[in-house]
């Protein structure tokens, strides 16, 4: 079959580097709410997760593992669809990811800190999850890197975006009205739950902004620079500057 070599941009959204990039996260985030959790490992989980592991409850997967191998079954079939045109040079593609991880993760930061002219209390970390300080802290916050983009950019984009594609809706116009939907969702989902925050307007329109630069990482860069820059936000807001 005939290959195609991509360059490096279009190679960051491709599933199999995506995979290999998110993979060390998806360890670290697993092992340390197994280790640090103790019994009650669901304090350190992100919302998000536990909102995929009650999905995959009712289809009588109630295994802690589930979630994890179900992230990384559904990226290793997208990764056969696409093996045609595998990337090359794996690990100088993830090292450019890290990179521009950090880059887009101090870009949100720069706007956080830009739009707090205009709007009282911006300067707050995304994921959902009980307020904590050390190595458990940054443990959630990996998780929320990880499954909120799964939920509201992967999930969320494949479904919404077969279900307008079934309604006929132009390409353009479909895409812009997943991200608005991505954004909006993954704000209000920082308020449900028994973790919830307390609704604060400014902080809703902040996330709702963070949740639409995500989603335009994810449609340009790739799901995998859209984990790392979340989770770099995260850690960064969260943890070194609180």
């Amino acid at each position: 079959m005939y290959r195609v070599h991509a360059g490096y941009l279009a190679s960051t959204r491709h599933p199999w580097p995506c995979l290999l990039f998110l993979l060390p996260l998806l360890l670290a985030y697993e092992a340390g709410v197994l280790w640090l959790g103790g019994a009650q490992p669901e304090v350190l989980r992100n919302g998000a997760d536990a909102w995929l592991r009650w999905g995959l409850d009712a289809f009588g997967l109630h295994q802690l593992y589930w979630a994890p191998v179900f992230i990384v079954v559904m990226f290793l079939g997208w990764s056969w669809t696409r093996r045609w045109d595998k990337p090359m040079r794996l690990a100088a593609v993830c090292r450019g990811m890290v990179v521009e991880s950090l880059g887009f993760a101090g870009g949100l930061l720069g706007l956080s800190r830009a739009l707090g002219f205009f709007l009282s209390d911006v300067g707050t970390h995304l994921s959902v999850g009980q307020d904590g300080k050390g190595l458990g802290q940054i443990i959630t916050f990996v998780g929320a890197g990880i499954y909120e983009e799964v939920l509201f950019r992967l999930l969320l984009f494949l479904g919404l975006g077969w279900l307008l594609r079934l309604a006929d809706v132009s390409r353009l116009f479909s895409a812009l009205v997943t991200m608005m939907a991505s954004a909006t969702l993954f704000a209000a989902a920082h308020h449900i739950g028994p973790y919830g925050e307390a609704f604060d307007r400014s902080v809703f329109l902040f996330r709702a902004l963070a949740g639409f630069y995500f989603a335009l990482l994810y449609q340009l860069r790739g799901f995998g620079i859209a984990v790392g820059t979340h989770t770099c936000y995260d850690v960064l807001v969260g943890v070194l500057m609180i």
